[in-house]
């Protein structure tokens, strides 16, 4: 295991601590990745060590949120590993660098305002690399945003990729997976659509944070034309290199990430999720 327990012990409980588990040859495996952030949250949840982001590559594997529906897995049979994070299904692997805070927060917890830092970091990192970056309403993660008119509109081809009519403005069950490279999530830039360039699915346990974030740096994205990203049939994947054009390696992002989750999660003014304690009332008709 690559934990660090001597040091934790001479560590004061304050500030934001991160670990670097394993990149390139050193990926770590998901579940050994999953077996320390248990250990890390239970640690924290106690005060034995202070706020902790870990950072990581993975090697290939496919993980399901508590969300995932069973028509958006791998059509062929590949395992995917069924977590306790929120969110649906989504890829790990080689290019990609996950982080996991593991972040005391105080109740009642406001998990959206969570997600929106750890988004806010993300777009800070990737505007460091010259590509502009946002939010998409109503969907968590980061995104480069596409052409609006890109779904309502003849498309001329693209790369060799033409849609003159598209199934997915009609058919909620579209099924990307099964109609060619033209519907692949990995060729969303192609199609001027928007495209995912960071996930987000975490779960909250006693006040404290677990899973995170995957920001696509160079990855292989057809992993993704095997799935329904994130459950998402309308959009795709995006990564750093693709999109600025030239190559770009987890080492030069790693610093810079780390800075921008340090400054985020760091100066965030923590409140506890306000609630609403106005009785609500109930109308004569009882509707």
């Amino acid at each position: 295991m690559r934990a660090l327990r001597a040091s934790e012990e001479a560590l004061a409980v304050s500030g934001l601590r991160f670990v670097r588990m394993g990149f390139g040859a050193e990926a770590v495996e998901y579940q050994e990745a999953w077996d320390e952030q248990r250990r890390v949250h239970a640690a924290r949840f106690t005060d034995e060590i202070p706020d902790t982001v870990l950072l990581l590559e993975h090697p290939p594997v496919y993980t399901a949120g508590r969300r995932t529906a069973e028509n958006e897995r791998p059509l062929d049979g590949t395992p995917v590993i069924d977590v306790d994070r929120g969110g649906k299904i989504t890829w790990h692997g080689p290019g990609q660098l996950v982080g996991y805070p593991i972040q005391k927060l105080p109740r009642p917890v406001d998990v959206v305002a969570h997600v929106r830092r750890l988004e806010e970091a993300l777009i800070l990192t990737c505007a460091e690399f010259g590509l502009e970056t946002t939010r998409v309403e109503g969907r968590s993660g980061v995104w480069v945003l596409g052409d609006a008119k890109a779904l309502t509109e003849q498309r001329p081809s693209l790369g060799g990729l033409s849609l003159d009519f598209d199934p997915r403005l009609h058919d909620e069950e579209f099924d990307p997976r099964l109609n060619g490279p033209e519907y692949a999530p990995s060729n969303a830039g192609q199609r001027r659509e928007d495209r995912k360039i960071a996930a987000i699915g975490i779960r909250v346990a006693k006040g404290v944070t677990m899973h995170g974030f995957a920001l696509n740096v160079n990855p292989d994205n057809k992993w993704f034309d095997r799935i329904i990203p994130c459950g998402i049939r309308d959009a795709g994947v995006a990564s750093l290199a693709n999109e600025l054009g030239r190559d770009v390696t987890i080492d030069e992002v790693l610093p810079v990430a780390e800075r921008h989750l340090r400054d985020v999660l760091e100066n965030a003014d923590l409140k506890p999720r306000e609630i609403d304690r106005t009785p609500a009332t109930v109308s004569p008709s009882g509707a």
